[in-house]
């Protein structure tokens, strides 16, 4: 078995509290709307807003906008605006680090670890999420999907990831939330793999659950779980103490 080198990470919902802040800052945009003169109330314009997101993605540029249609509403710039304003405003004032984040990178990277981010999504989007939170120094590099032109789970994403920090697969820990992208796409390339429990995630692509070398439901558990795994034992291990 080869020594852990390089231990990588994913971003939204195991660094960054994402899933929190979407619903904070689409609660605010729908508040801020209605404020200025939307005549829906919250939670029709609520709900209607999140099958829109559901349909077109969360990248989608014209979410306000489409809003109105659904409502058969004339396009009104004012309304929009508010949404606009009060969903950045949000997202601006409320971007959190998942719980004991720092902590557990600081720890890592006490006990020599190197440390890399793959993530699917907008590359801007992403960086500004890792610089803004002040992040950046911990990772030697940040694999960002979109820019790479290939998705998680594909082997593709990690493989490059691997080449990036000239490692082997074996040599390399992958920690994330969701199931079927990080822990099932890494341990396909032979990556070891750790599932973080956490978010919306933590009861989902159960199917995929097998592909977990350990389970966590706090990131401060990492450094621990990771040296039971340089120490060669098996999981159970760790699971009954």
């Amino acid at each position: 078995m080869g020594m852990v080198k390089v231990i990588f990470f994913d971003l939204d919902d195991t660094l960054v509290d994402t899933s929190r802040l979407a619903e904070l800052a689409r609660k605010n945009a729908i508040d801020n709307m209605i404020q200025h003169g939307f005549p829906i109330d919250f939670e029709t314009a609520y709900n209607e807003l999140i099958e829109l997101i559901n349909e077109y993605g969360s990248n989608f540029p014209h979410h306000f906008d489409y809003l109105l249609r659904r409502f058969d509403l004339r396009y009104n710039p004012k309304w929009v605006a508010a949404g606009v304003i009060a969903y950045h405003n949000t997202k601006f004032a409320h971007l959190r680090e998942v719980k004991n984040a720092r902590k557990a990178l600081i720890k890592l990277r006490e006990m020599g670890y190197r440390l890399g981010i793959i993530t699917d999504g907008n590359p801007i989007k992403q960086w500004e999420k890792v610089l803004r939170l002040d992040l950046d120094d911990f990772f030697e590099n940040v694999v960002v999907s979109d820019f790479e032109g290939v998705k998680k789970p594909h082997p593709k994403i990690y493989q490059k990831a691997l080449k990036i920090f000239r490692v082997n697969a074996d040599e390399a820990v992958m920690v994330g939330d969701r199931l079927y992208s990080d822990i099932f796409g890494a341990k396909r390339v032979g990556m070891y793999t750790i599932w973080f429990r956490y978010g919306k995630y933590a009861h989902r692509e159960l199917e995929y659950e097998e592909y977990a070398d350990f389970k966590i439901n706090d990131l401060l558990e990492l450094p621990q779980v990771i040296e039971v795994l340089e120490n060669g034992s098996n999981k159970e291990v760790h699971a009954d103490r």
